[in-house]
C-alpha cells in the first residue's frame, strides 16, 4: 500500500518589525511645547503683567492713603494736646490720649484700605483693557495705551455720584484727559522699552565672546600644566 503524502508545511510568519517612527515635530512646535503640553505665546515689547501691575497699584494706594490720612491728622492731634494741657486730671489726660491714638489708627487704616482699593481697581482696569486691545489688534503700540487710559477714565467718571448729565460730562472729560495723558506717556514707555531691548541684544555677543575667551584661557592653562607634568 503506497505511503500517503505528508501535508505541505506552511512558511513561518516573519517577525514583527519595529513600529514606524513618528515624524519629528517641527521647530516651532518643539519650541512652543512646555511642561503642560501648551504653547507659550511671546509677549510684545512694553507689555506689563496684569497681576503684577495690580499688586503694585494696591500697595501704592495703601501707602498713599495711609500717609495722606496720617498727615491730615496732625491738626487734630494738636487740638488733643491743647485739651490735655488744659486738663489737670491725669486720668482724663490718659483717656484723651488713648482716644486720640485709637481714632488716628482707625483713620489711617481706613484711608489705607480705601486708597489701595481705588488705585488697585484703576490699575487692574487699565492694564486689563490694554491687554485686551493687544490681543484683539495683534500689535502693541501707543494707541493701545491711549485707548486703555481713555476707557478707564471714562468708566471711573461714569461711576462717580451725581446726575446723569454730570456723569455724562465726567465721561467725556475723563476720556479726553485719559487719552491726552496716556498718549505721550505710552510713547515714552515704548521708546524706553525698545532702547532697553536693543541694549540687551547688543550686549549678548560681547558677553558670549568674553566667556568664550575665558574658557579658552582656562583650557590652555590646563594643557600647559599637563605638558609640564609630562616633561618632569
Amino acid at each position: 500500500m503506497p505511503a500517503s503524502a505528508s501535508p505541505p508545511v506552511e512558511p513561518a510568519a516573519p517577525p514583527p518589525g519595529p513600529p514606524p517612527a513618528s515624524p519629528d515635530p517641527t521647530g516651532s512646535e518643539a519650541e512652543g511645547e512646555v511642561a503642560g503640553g501648551s504653547s507659550s505665546k511671546p509677549s510684545a515689547v512694553g507689555t506689563v503683567n496684569w497681576g503684577t501691575a495690580t499688586l503694585v497699584g494696591v500697595f501704592a494706594g495703601l501707602l498713599y492713603g495711609g500717609s495722606r490720612e496720617a498727615s491730615a491728622s496732625v491738626s487734630k492731634d494738636a487740638e488733643v494736646m491743647l485739651k490735655m494741657g488744659s486738663t489737670p486730671d491725669k486720668r482724663e489726660q490718659y483717656r484723651l490720649m488713648r482716644d486720640a491714638m485709637e481714632k488716628r489708627f482707625i483713620r489711617v487704616a481706613k484711608g489705607s484700605l480705601v486708597g489701595g482699593a481705588r488705585l488697585g481697581m484703576f490699575t487692574a482696569t487699565f492694564f486689563g483693557i490694554q491687554n485686551l486691545l493687544i490681543d484683539t489688534r495683534g500689535v502693541h503700540d501707543v494707541f493701545n495705551i491711549a485707548g486703555a487710559g481713555s476707557a478707564t477714565a471714562a468708566a471711573f467718571g461714569l461711576i462717580l455720584p451725581g446726575s446723569m448729565m454730570w456723569r455724562a460730562r465726567n465721561v467725556l472729560v475723563g476720556s479726553a484727559l485719559g487719552a491726552g495723558i496716556c498718549f505721550p506717556l505710552g510713547w515714552i514707555q515704548l521708546k524706553l522699552a525698545e532702547k532697553a531691548n536693543l541694549e540687551i541684544a547688543s550686549s549678548k555677543p560681547s558677553s558670549d565672546l568674553t566667556e568664550g575667551k575665558g574658557n579658552q584661557s582656562r583650557v590652555g592653562a590646563a594643557i600647559e600644566r599637563l605638558e609640564g607634568s609630562l616633561k618632569k
